[in-house]
């Protein structure tokens, strides 16, 4: 039985198939998928998978957006969210007016510490609070960085344009975050701090990761590595530099270059055994356990569902670990019980980052996905699922 709504991500990808004048042959010819699958998520038979949806929007000349049909503004309005986006933008776009005479800011160290508060709230997914807090607090500091330059005053700045591209990120606004990663990277030029840029290189190379251009982002991978060069041997530089390894395993395993993802991994690995559990580098959760998940999550992306799961009992999520970070993990791991056939598995999992990460999860295009294959694949369904696809909005 078909989805119930004819609005999910199949029916957008045959829309714009039928305006690019092909037909189903025509464009399974263009992407590394079957026509039979085709057909099928087309029809709604079968969730359309993150790598699916990039290899079709690179195939059709379109942002991924497009098809998963993000942001989700029905929801975003629910949750009051919607209302916090235009702010965001606006504060991005006035970072070259300099001081705002109206703006009196804090003292340096109490800006930088309301820089790293916005990135706490993000990692405990805290979505409303920080997107409420950032406008100002970006305004506040940008002026101060005017009035008295200082490294430490343009890297808490480029902390929150990075806070400003994972809320977009998060919240489906693909398009702000790539205004908010060239705001970082001016910002980061600024405080001088190569392995602040090289995060940026990181993130950025996650941006062509979604859609689907896997070569430009190993090449930003690589130009992260470089900038760390810069960068005199530490704890911080090894845990950015595996950082960027796991990265790269990630767009290699969506680019099924199996060898590569294995060398990445071992080469994070080797990182990870020198950093332990680096939670407090810059944001990133690097240590062994991101390097764990981050194995399941290639497995996933090169459709080794049960290799994915058997690398996901091995996780143990440290109690300080990101919540952000844990909730993704559920998602993955759902993703591949659903695939390899435990479906009762996979909701318990989906459950699970929607009690960690509620509004990460809701916005998810991913959770959306599984839930939707869930709906299918349950002949009688369930009530907890019932309840998870009107949650997300299906």
């Amino acid at each position: 039985m078909p989805l119930p709504d004819d609005e999910h991500t199949g029916a957008r990808i045959a829309h714009h198939r039928k305006r690019a004048g092909l037909t189903q042959r025509g464009l399974a010819q263009k992407v590394p998928y079957s026509y039979s699958l085709l057909t099928q998520v087309e029809s709604g038979h079968k969730p359309a998978s993150p790598d699916l949806v990039a290899a079709v929007a690179k195939a059709l000349c379109i942002d991924v957006t497009a098809l998963t049909g993000q942001p989700y503004v029905t929801e975003l309005q629910q949750d009051r969210l919607a209302a916090l986006v235009r702010p965001i933008r606006e504060a991005l776009d006035l970072y070259d007016l300099g001081a705002d005479p109206a703006i009196t800011p804090r003292p340096t160290p109490q800006l930088v510490a309301a820089a790293q508060a916005l990135c706490q709230q993000v990692r405990a997914t805290k979505l409303y609070d920080a997107a409420l807090d950032l406008p100002g607090t970006m305004a506040e500091i940008t002026t101060a960085a005017y009035r008295t330059p200082s490294s430490e005053l343009w890297a808490a700045l480029s902390s929150t344009y990075r806070t400003a591209h994972d809320l977009a990120v998060k919240l489906g606004y693909y398009d702000l975050s790539t205004v908010a990663l060239d705001r970082m990277d001016w910002a980061a030029s600024r405080a001088s701090d190569p392995l602040l840029s090289a995060v940026r290189q990181y993130m950025r190379a996650l941006v062509y990761f979604r859609e689907g251009e896997y070569t430009i982002g190993q090449r930003l991978v690589a130009s992260g590595q470089g900038l760390l060069e810069q960068s005199p041997l530490s704890r911080d530089r090894h845990a950015v530099a595996g950082q960027l390894h796991l990265g790269a395993s990630i767009i290699a395993a969506r680019a099924h270059d199996e060898d590569a993802v294995k060398n990445h991994l071992t080469e994070a690995r080797s990182y990870a055994d020198r950093t332990g559990e680096a939670t407090d580098v810059h944001w990133l959760s690097f240590g062994p356990t991101n390097v764990t998940v981050h194995a399941v999550s290639a497995h996933v992306e090169m459709r080794h569902y049960g290799e994915a799961l058997q690398e996901a009992a091995k996780v143990r999520i440290p109690q300080d670990w990101a919540v952000s970070r844990a909730a993704h993990f559920y998602v993955d791991q759902a993703r591949a019980q659903m695939e390899a056939g435990r479906s009762e598995a996979a909701l318990k999992s989906i459950v699970t980052a929607r009690k960690l990460a509620p509004q990460q999860t809701r916005y998810h295009a991913g959770a959306r996905e599984t839930i939707r294959g869930l709906i299918h694949l349950s002949r009688r369904t369930p009530d907890g699922l019932d309840h998870l696809a009107a949650w997300v909005g299906l």
